[in-house]
């Protein structure tokens, strides 16, 4: 565990690890990926999402929602053109947090895939249901990404109040909001659990070539930033 916790922190390739610090590393890289096949980084990662589920601190009322692009230098699958960054390979995390930014849904897609088609699949991919009695009213922060009145239209479905930034699509100059309309910034939250992400150098730059190993690694990192906020508790 401890040459996987230095591949995930450092973003060191396998074979650069130490042999008399952690044995072959052929062989770490092989349980590794053993253990990626037969589920335990996603079973341990929803164990734990469930056990601060169980213990009532996931904060439901306020919840926001966010991505983050990363270069994949070496390709593989779910890696295309990132429109943002002169069509280099690059790959996308998706996470959907609560009010305090705790982890409760992933996906990742190719750098190229539009946030609007993944919002609603991040929401199905929830492991702990949502109450339905605790928060009568239950609101979504998003950035301009998410401007779509089709997701408003399905979020309120699901009796989510969507507070998404509109796009600009002219110079005028808008009359500030009323009173109240009013809220204080809650999307913050989950921008600081990417960066928490990016702590993982593993994770800022995407060098697995199987996408599978990479949300391994990103479900080891959320297993640790959930430990951290029980431990804080």
């Amino acid at each position: 565990m401890n040459g996987i916790w230095f591949v995930l922190r450092s973003g060191c390739q396998w074979k650069g690890l130490k042999k008399e610090s952690y044995g072959a590393s052929s062989s770490l890289h092989k349980r590794f990926q053993e253990r990626n096949e037969s589920g335990l980084w996603k079973k341990i990662y929803r164990l734990i999402v469930k056990y601060y589920q169980k213990k009532g601190r996931i904060r439901w009322k306020w919840q926001a929602v966010d991505s983050k692009m990363v270069p994949a230098p070496l390709g593989g699958d779910l890696t295309e053109p990132n429109p943002t960054d002169r069509a280099k390979s690059g790959s996308k995390r998706h996470i959907w947090v609560d009010q305090r930014g705790t982890p409760l849904s992933i996906r990742i897609t190719a750098a190229n895939a539009h946030d609007l088609t993944e919002i609603m699949n991040l929401l199905n991919c929830l492991i702990v249901r949502r109450p339905k009695t605790q928060y009568r009213v239950q609101h979504l922060c998003a950035g301009k990404a998410y401007d779509s009145e089709e997701v408003r239209k399905k979020l309120r479905k699901r009796n989510i109040t969507s507070h998404i930034r509109k796009r600009e699509y002219d110079s005028n100059p808008k009359p500030p909001p009323l009173e109240s309309d009013k809220h204080p910034a809650r999307r913050w939250v989950v921008e600081r659990t990417l960066s928490w992400q990016n702590d993982f150098r593993s994770l800022r730059t995407r060098w697995a070539k199987k996408s599978g190993n990479w949300l391994a690694f990103i479900y080891i990192s959320c297993t640790l930033i959930l430990w951290r906020m029980c431990s804080l508790d």
